[in-house]
């Protein structure tokens, strides 16, 4: 048996022992909300308009009690005025919600060398760390920018290895709405003051992410054969603020609760192993599929409206 077979054996055989535990141990019905790109994903570099998205983003996190986590660019800090962006990772955390690393710069492992990319990693600590310390918080999570964790098994591992060596664990992402996409054109129409445009995008948004979600609890049971414990990407952007009680009427709907990362990481799905090698960055359950020999509802799947697509290619400078 060659070493590959050993290693897919082992994987099978794990995959078969989480599907059949206990109804007890499992943590079902859940949702884990992660913001990625903070002080703020935006088209515009405008301090007011990045302030104002997260003063009503971290209000609605309130308002409704929901748990949350922020991953941090470092590097953004100082794209606009390094006070008040360093003072949005400051509420976030007197808000009582947590911060991650998602690297300085957000570069991509396929582009950087394992050293390259684990040294950006390190510089993307140098503000969020101590400020986490200063309120008794340990910066434990780190999340891949474009969910693009390594092409190849030795890079990837070697990334994996510096993570585990320095206190981090890796957050997944089980569920997401393509909100980056929707996001770029909204900023766009708020900018220029079309309200029709604006009302219409967060229209299609908010339909979008609700038949989203509806397919990852499917996508869920098509694999685990049971409800389990979700981690939601989003983004730290003004659609989400403007829309976060859309967003909790949404979750309210499909029975799921937000609860903290760590909550949710508790979920015996998440102890499924992730062999995924390659330069595209997917969520997880699509990396599990093939642990478990199970197939996705594709044929239920679809993409962001078109004209959301097109708006977004126009717009997008991220490439």
């Amino acid at each position: 048996m060659t070493g590959h077979h050993r290693a897919m054996r082992k994987y099978i055989l794990l995959a078969a022992a989480l599907l059949a535990l206990p109804a007890c141990a499992r943590a079902g019905d859940t949702v884990a909300l992660t913001f990625d790109d903070l002080p703020g994903l935006t088209l515009h570099n405008s301090q007011p308009y990045v302030n104002e998205t997260n003063r009503k983003l971290l209000d609605g996190l309130r308002r409704h009690g929901f748990p949350a986590i922020g991953f941090v660019n470092e590097g953004k800090i100082a794209d606009m005025d390094r006070a008040q962006q360093t003072a949005i990772l400051e509420n976030w955390v007197a808000a009582g919600l947590d911060l991650g690393n998602h690297t300085y710069s957000h570069e991509t492992p396929d582009k950087l060398s394992a050293g390259a990319y684990t040294a950006d990693i390190l510089k993307g600590e140098k503000v969020t760390r101590p400020l986490l310390a200063a309120h008794g918080k340990t910066l434990a999570w780190f999340r891949y920018p474009y969910l693009e964790t390594g092409p190849t098994r030795k890079k990837k591992a070697a990334i994996e290895a510096w993570l585990k060596d320095h206190g981090y664990r890796i957050a997944p992402v089980t569920m997401e709405n393509s909100d980056w996409m929707f996001s770029e054109p909204y900023d766009d129409a708020v900018a220029r003051h079309k309200a029709r445009r604006v009302a219409k995008i967060r229209a299609e948004y908010l339909a979008y992410t609700d038949r989203t979600v509806a397919w990852y609890q499917k996508a869920g049971h098509a694999l685990f054969g049971r409800d389990m414990a979700f981690v939601m990407l989003l983004h730290d952007a003004r659609l989400n603020a403007d829309c976060i009680d859309d967003l909790a009427g949404i979750f309210r709907r499909h029975g799921l609760t937000p609860v903290t990362i760590d909550q949710a990481m508790t979920d015996p799905a998440y102890r499924t192993p992730d062999p995924y090698l390659g330069k595209d960055g997917v969520e997880w359950l699509e990396r599990w599929s093939p642990v478990l020999d199970r197939d996705l509802p594709w044929d239920d799947f679809r993409e962001p409206p078109h004209d959301i697509q097109v708006a977004y290619n126009r717009l997008d400078t991220d490439k």
